[in-house]
This record gives C-alpha cells, structure tokens and sequence, in this order.
C-alpha cells in the first residue's frame, strides 16, 4: 500500500471507526454492482452508515444518490466532504 492509501485509510479509520479490512470487504462486495441501479447505492449508503455508526438523513442520503446515480460525484476530498456535510 502506497503512502498516500494509507494515509487516506488512516483518515478514514480517525474519522468514521471503520477499517481498512472492512473497507475492502466492502468494496469487494460492490466490485460488479450497478452504480446507476437507485436501490443498489442506498443499500450501499445504509451499509456504510451502520458499519461507521454514523446516521444518514433522508435529505442527505438523497443527495448522496442522486451525485452517485448521475455519476455527479465531486473528485477531490474538499468536494467530498462538502456533500458529506450537507
């Protein structure tokens, strides 16, 4: 893993208790899924929500699917957490 990856999983980890090890979990049960399929993203989205023991709004689950369905997903960190705050 490069520096950057860990740092980034080291972020992850600080902020949303979740780690590297369940991330991949994740991401290697989402390898083939159908990011433009609505249900397939919330199921993601509620997923994540419980494993880092952070509630998502209604509001902000929706922005979250719109941004993903609509492949509208910002590429910076910044960016990121800006729709993440909301």
């Amino acid at each position: 893993m490069s520096g950057f990856q860990k740092n980034m999983f080291d972020q992850i980890q600080n902020k949303s208790n979740i780690s590297p090890d369940e991330i991949f979990k994740v991401a290697d049960s989402v390898k083939n899924a159908d990011f433009s399929d609505e249900k397939t993203v919330r199921k993601l989205i509620r997923q994540l929500s419980r494993m880092a023991n952070k509630p998502v709004s209604k509001e902000k689950e929706d922005k979250i699917v719109k941004a993903i369905v609509n492949q509208n997903m910002p590429l910076d960190m910044n960016s990121l957490n800006q729709l993440f705050k909301k």
